[in-house]
């Protein structure tokens, strides 16, 4: 078996640019490698090619949304352990919906150092 050492990777999915570019600078303060996503579509692929540690999924997204890309994620063998967390503006609207998607939790936007830290206590 072979350990790899170095930072976890920690996918950002975002669909806004800006919010995107945000999320990675503060999750990078954090001590994390970053790979970024603008759509579920792109979450999901990514997902398979770079197996992150960890996916921060928005919700309301184009194309594929974050719930049906966590299930898409969590329906597929090779992915499915990875931890997915709700990143939304729409925390209460979404919260049961995301949980039962897979996702491990649910974070309200805007996301604060605060809530970012919580990735330590997500990360396998």
């Amino acid at each position: 078996m072979t350990m790899t050492t170095g930072p976890q990777t920690v996918l950002v999915v975002e669909d806004f640019d800006d919010v995107r570019d945000a999320m990675k600078i503060l999750v990078e303060l954090q001590g994390y490698k970053v790979v970024t996503a603008s759509d579920g579509r792109e979450a999901v692929d990514k997902a398979r090619e770079y197996h992150p540690d960890l996916i921060l999924m928005d919700i309301a997204m184009p194309l594929v949304d974050g719930i049906e890309a966590t299930r898409l994620i969590k329906s597929d063998s090779s992915v499915s352990s990875i931890p997915v967390v709700a990143v939304t503006s729409f925390s209460k609207q979404y919260h049961d919906e995301a949980l039962e998607a897979g996702c491990s939790c649910v974070l309200e936007k805007p996301t604060v150092m605060s809530d970012i830290a919580v990735l330590r206590s997500v990360l396998p």
